[in-house]
């Protein structure tokens, strides 16, 4: 599954506004912002890049103003990480990923209810609980809202359950299938909300969005023993790791 993922990270970065590919390496830009979770690389499976292709990688975030960073498994390409830690790259994270097939996905008994976006309040308000879900690590904006409707209307899924107040209480969103898989990103509650099911009902919302879209998997990432107990309860399962690197500034 490995490679599977990795092939998926190439194919989901060249989905970006900005792509730009050098050897062994693709990376994919939002010239909407510039964050760091969002301009990212990733390499090509089994890529073996040398220093040159490490110094073209770093230059093609260098010149664009952005921090060089990089998402991917790293055994699926067993040379990278080495190639990258020679040029000073450090590790940010190394994040478990669990993977549900249709097999082994379970979905919730009662709960919320969650639902997909119709307008832009809509997507407006997803995107503000989502920022404040993960304690202003990104802040709302409308280029936010902007790249979850590209994410509905490009072939993937976000769902959310509705506060009383007519906004958004806790989401969720995954990509479009490339590969035969998605990834399930951007799960998140609303501290007000939180122990109510949202998390649980708004993952198994997408996920099965994405199954009835006929994707052999989903996979995701998981923060901590809780949310992992509860997606192991929707049917995902341990299968392998990812790796988080970037080069600090000089």
């Amino acid at each position: 599954m490995d490679k599977t993922v990795q092939q998926f990270a190439v194919a989901n970065l060249r989905r970006r506004p900005l792509v730009v590919e050098v050897p062994g390496f693709v990376c994919g830009f939002d010239p909407d912002t510039t964050s760091p979770y969002v301009n990212y690389a990733t390499p090509l499976p089994d890529a073996a890049p040398t220093g040159a292709d490490v110094r073209a990688l770093v230059a093609a975030f260098r010149q664009r103003g952005l921090l060089p960073r990089l998402e991917f498994a790293p055994q699926a390409a067993p040379a990278v990480a080495p190639a990258l830690y020679a040029a000073g790259f450090t590790v940010e994270q190394t994040h478990e990923f669990l993977v549900c097939t249709p097999d082994t996905f379970t979905a919730p008994g009662g709960g919320p209810v969650p639902e997909a976006p119709r307008s832009e309040d809509d997507y407006l308000a997803i995107d503000g609980a989502l920022a404040e879900a993960f304690s202003g690590e990104f802040a709302a904006s409308a280029a936010g809202a902007a790249r979850l409707r590209r994410v509905q209307e490009g072939g993937g899924a976000v769902r959310f359950v509705r506060a009383p107040d007519g906004g958004c209480a806790g989401a969720a969103t995954c990509s479009a299938t490339a590969v035969g898989t998605a990834e399930l990103a951007g799960v998140g509650t609303r501290p007000p909300y939180r122990g109510r099911g949202v998390g649980a009902a708004v993952t198994a919302a997408v996920a099965a969005a994405m199954f009835d879209q006929d994707a052999s998997s989903v996979w995701l990432e998981y923060s901590g023993d809780g949310s992992r107990r509860v997606y192991e309860r929707l049917g995902f399962r341990p299968t392998g790791t990812r790796l988080y690197l970037h080069l600090p500034p000089a």
